[in-house]
């Protein structure tokens, strides 16, 4: 079953002289439950894409479906709802709030949902990302790992159609991130998790079911 569409979706910044074109006609899609890395390098457009796949941004031109709806139908106040509903995000630099303890950072979506906590759902959830005896400490108590797995822990209490991935390990030495990668695995594998990451690392990029690569904004193999 197909989760993601993406359909010839372009990006440009500027106009004349200092247009920039970020991403190209990109088309791909990704099926439920798999774990899909896209690689490239600086500058190649990974992180434009992903952004675009979030609704973080708008693209130029093009559609994003994720779950079967065109994402950018949405006005800007319903595409925040869905995003936070149906999209888990996952970024390099964490992006905690640094005044809320753990379980209060991953709870932070269903917060800001008025949604009702499932302390048991969210008790589990803390023991599989191994933070059980972190749960009240702040962001500024955790090391780069922990606040990692705090910020995954983010993005799954919704039950989102798909979790994006930023460079989730790059600002992890190497043993953190291969515990940040293999904990994206395992969610992938044991709750059927949808994971798309963007990373410039293959040896990262090798624990994902499929590679897709890209240049200059064009998809140029997997």
């Amino acid at each position: 079953m197909e989760i993601l569409r993406v359909e010839n979706l372009t990006k440009i910044y500027g106009s004349g002289a200092s247009e920039v074109v970020a991403l190209d006609h990109v088309s791909l899609s990704v099926e439920k439950g798999e774990f899909v890395a896209i690689v490239g390098a600086s500058g190649s457009g990974k992180s434009t894409l992903l952004h675009l796949i979030g609704g973080v941004d708008r693209p130029t031109s093009g559609k994003v479906y994720i779950d079967g709806k065109d994402i950018y139908e949405f006005d800007d106040d319903k595409l925040a709802i869905f995003r936070r509903r149906q999209v888990g995000l996952i970024y390099q630099f964490y992006n905690l709030i640094p005044i809320l303890n753990v379980e209060e950072n991953i709870s932070l979506p269903l917060s800001l949902d008025n949604r009702e906590v499932d302390e048991k759902k969210l008790t589990d959830l803390i023991r599989t990302l191994g933070l059980e005896k972190r749960r009240k400490h702040l962001p500024n108590e955790l090391s780069g790992g922990q606040q990692q797995r705090t910020s995954i822990g983010r993005a799954m209490i919704t039950n989102p159609a798909i979790i994006l991935a930023d460079e989730p390990t790059g600002n992890l030495d190497s043993k953190s991130s291969e515990e940040i990668v293999e904990l994206l695995r395992r969610s992938n594998r044991d709750y059927e998790q949808t994971i798309v990451m963007i990373t410039h690392n293959m040896e990262i990029a090798k624990y994902a079911d499929r590679i897709i690569k890209i240049e200059d904004g064009r998809i140029v193999g997997e």
